[in-house]
């Protein structure tokens, strides 16, 4: 950012803003431009990026070629870690047109209530600079199902997996001119985790205590083989 357009911006905060438009505001944010340098990734790959991220999270990773592929992927690890097929999913159209009947999954679509295990999310995009999903929060995908349930699984499609916070929010800015602003936008990187006074990290006390992603679409082999090398953790 030039010292000049620094300048600009600071006086116009001075003054308090009022005589701000849109236009001005759209000057300014090109003046400033993005962060020096850029992330730096630990692939070239964005989609393996944002897999070894994702691991990094201590989240897991799954993968689907299909909306079938992915649906089995979900009865997979239902029966793992629940023994059975139950799911809170919201009510986000590419849910409700999922396949369940064909891998037996059990459904009900609206918000996570006390006692529900597991809820499922449709992620708008994934992010591999921080390997965060994120989701528009509402009515179809209500923002209990990503924090109160012990399981949180969320789809992702490859090709809404981008590099970058600032290519992340670009995109959801052209999403929200075309569909309105949501009630909440969520970026979620990884199961919930809090520390105590000595600094030892506990993950579960407050939200899920398992993340697991499902990648669908045509990921490249060497996303699969990361996600694959991973121990997988134990069934709870």
């Amino acid at each position: 950012m030039s010292s000049d357009a620094r300048e600009a911006v600071f006086a116009r905060l001075r003054r308090g803003g009022d005589d701000v438009t849109a236009n001005d505001i759209a000057r300014a944010l090109q003046a400033i431009g993005p962060a020096p340098g850029g992330p730096t990734l630990p692939c070239a790959d964005t989609c393996e990026a944002f897999v070894a991220n994702v691991l990094a999270n201590h989240g897991s990773v799954d993968f689907a070629t299909d909306r079938p592929a992915a649906v089995r992927a979900i009865a997979s690890y239902l029966y793992r870690h629940q023994r059975n097929h139950r799911i809170v999913a919201g009510n986000d159209p590419r849910l409700a047109a999922m396949p369940w009947r064909d891998a037996g999954v059990l459904p009900r679509f609206g918000s996570v209530e006390a006692g529900d295990p597991v809820g499922l999310s449709f992620a708008r995009l994934g992010v591999a600079e921080t390997g965060a999903v994120v989701t528009f929060t509402g009515k179809a995908n209500p923002g209990a199902n990503n924090l109160l349930p012990e399981h949180h699984l969320v789809l992702v499609h490859c090709d809404d997996i981008v590099a970058t916070l600032d290519t992340a929010w670009q995109r959801l800015r052209r999403d929200m001119d075309r569909e309105g602003r949501p009630r909440g936008i969520n970026f979620l990187a990884g199961p919930s985790s809090t520390a105590d006074i000595e600094g030892q990290l506990v993950y579960g006390a407050h939200g899920p205590r398992h993340w697991h992603i499902i990648v669908m679409g045509d990921a490249p082999a060497a996303a699969v083989a990361r996600a694959g090398a991973a121990a997988p953790g134990p069934a709870q």
